[in-house]
């Protein structure tokens, strides 16, 4: 996700803090830039998943097996 955007979310965050009131445009971007950083964080999860081995004691690796 780009720091533009994780910027917003935070001056979003920081505006709601200080008891400010958004305007519905403001909550309609803040919950989408939301799901993006939420979709951004799992996709980097799954990567980071599927790049995971399992080393038994006796030294053979093996891939974590993938959940449905």
């Amino acid at each position: 996700m780009e720091q533009k955007k994780l910027d917003r979310i935070n001056e979003f965050a920081r505006r709601v803090k200080a008891g400010e009131t958004l305007t519905p445009a403001e909550l309609a971007e803040r919950d989408a830039l939301r799901r993006e950083y939420i979709a951004s964080v799992k996709a980097s999860l799954v990567g980071q998943l599927e790049n995971t081995y399992i080393v038994e004691p006796d030294g053979a690796k093996h891939k974590l097996p993938k959940r449905k």
